[in-house]
């Protein structure tokens, strides 16, 4: 294992001649620096699991029970006003493609595609009346993972990481599991810092893969690599970086190079012990959804495929977070591919969602049940969303277009009030019922903040002239989310 006592000598040189980061000369950015850090409640959370259905889940067939439509199935959709759909999704009324049974004390209806997590409703909250601002896949992803539909914003991670810093010295404060297909819309820009100091952007992690986290190790190339060698090289960085720092004085890159190369070499060792889940039981596995002898897949996407899927995720993630990860985004869903490896059910809804919806019930259910034995899910959030929601009415007879009119999003843990539903959409799940009331992401992200221990409206991050933070300049603390 290389030591790095070149680097941490550099970077105690940074802090104490004045030069590094959270010293600039510039008044602003400290000024930021220091309002960022300043906890202005009490936090009832520590930490925050984001899971994101891309492509678009639908509220209706899932979570948002719509009587009206099942009585009204097949009729000439009415909407009471002119709608522009996104393809040419405004056929007749749809009923949900699963029926939907109550769980818990709380009665909450659920879909038969989700059912297993029936067993956590009473820990849930739902807030049926989420607005969007565009039907559009890339703009719609970068609202919820960003809060601005344009890209060159830190992702809600980010700004997490920004004002709390990190729990554990030898994890990343941030860390992103994507699809294992691919990315979803936009990629990285979900989840990259913008303008805020690039340390605090996601690292990507593979469960699973041969490779979960790209160049943390040598390459199998380059096995003319010694310790000597090694230590020789990050000398002449060490070098480097002086000679940099001389020349560009008020660049807060070089910092955050440091900070990388401090990280990665603690990583070698805490990555690899925190993603083994071979000392996991058996039982525990299966409760995720974990097949221990992975067969391969059919080309047919099937619930046990994704169930496998996502349950490593999900178990990688209670890994992480109980070794000091702050904040951990799971995508569920890519860009690209037929059949359908995503929640965009244009052309069948059944065909889509169902292994997709079941298979995420199954693992996070286990997320959610395993925190909570563990005593973490009260000082966890966890967050569930997607871009926008989808039609009440027919797209080919078997899909439903794009609905950003109105969509689900439902939290459980970390200070908030379980079995209850706060917001409501229409008869048709179709807008908001209140629609002088809606719900955006920026109210969702304001309440995360304010779990946190963090005003929203006081993290902000002076960027060309402008005090900027996630909510932008909206967002209401959602009251009846909090216990």
């Amino acid at each position: 294992m290389v030591t790095f006592h070149a680097m941490i000598t550099r970077r105690q040189l940074l802090q104490t001649s004045g030069q590094g980061f959270g010293a600039l000369a510039f008044h602003s950015l400290a000024a930021a620096e220091t309002t960022h850090r300043s906890q202005v409640v009490p936090p009832k959370a520590k930490r925050v699991v984001q899971l994101f259905m891309a492509g678009a889940a639908s509220h209706i067939d899932l979570f948002d029970y719509k009587p009206a439509l099942i009585k009204h199935h097949g009729e000439d959709a009415d909407f009471g006003e002119q709608v522009e759909a996104f393809q040419n999704g405004l056929g007749p009324w749809k009923k949900p493609v699963w029926d939907f049974k109550p769980y818990g004390q709380s009665g909450k209806m659920l879909s038969d595609a989700v059912a297993p997590l029936g067993a956590c409703a009473d820990d849930m909250a739902f807030v049926h009346s989420m607005v969007g601002k565009t039907g559009v896949h890339s703009q719609g992803t970068l609202l919820q993972a960003t809060g601005f539909n344009l890209p060159g914003f830190p992702g809600a991670g980010c700004w997490v990481s920004y004002a709390l810093g990190s729990i554990s010295d030898n994890l990343p404060t941030f860390v992103v599991l994507p699809d294992h297909r691919g990315f979803a819309s936009n990629g990285p820009k979900n989840w990259d810092s913008a303008f805020l100091p690039s340390q605090h952007a996601g690292t990507i992690i593979y469960p699973g893969a041969e490779t979960p986290i790209a160049d943390l190790f040598p390459h199998k190339a380059g096995r003319y690599i010694s310790a000597k060698s090694d230590r020789e090289g990050f000398a002449l960085l060490e070098k480097l970086n002086r000679r940099h720092l001389t020349m560009h004085e008020t660049d807060s890159r070089l910092e955050s190079r440091i900070q990388s190369y401090e990280l990665a070499a603690k990583m070698q060792l805490a990555a690899p012990e925190a993603l083994d889940i071979s000392k996991e039981s058996d039982a525990m596995k299966a409760m995720y959804g974990i097949q221990e002898h992975r067969k391969v897949w059919p080309t047919e996407i099937n619930a046990e495929e994704e169930a496998d899927y996502m349950g490593r995720k999900c178990l990688a993630a209670r890994r992480l977070l109980e070794r000091g990860v702050r904040f951990v985004q799971i995508w569920s869903g890519n860009d690209n591919g037929f059949p359908r490896r995503n929640w965009d059910s244009h052309e069948d809804v059944e065909r889509d969602h169902g292994p997709l919806a079941w298979g995420m019930a199954k693992a996070v259910s286990a997320l959610i049940l395993d925190l909570k034995q563990r005593g973490l899910l009260d000082e966890t959030i966890i967050l569930c969303t997607t871009e926008f929601g989808r039609m009440p009415s027919t797209q080919g007879g078997k899909g439903r277009d794009h609905n950003p009119y109105v969509f689900t999003n439902w939290l459980c843990g970390g200070g908030i009030q379980g079995g209850v539903t706060v917001g409501e959409s229409d008869q048709w799940g179709y807008k908001p019922l209140d629609r002088s009331n809606p719900t955006t992401c920026y109210d969702i992200h304001a309440t995360m903040m304010h779990l946190l221990g963090i005003d929203h409206t006081q993290l902000t991050f002076r960027h060309n002239g402008i005090d900027r933070r996630l909510t932008d300049v909206h967002g209401q603390v959602i009251k009846g989310l909090i216990t």
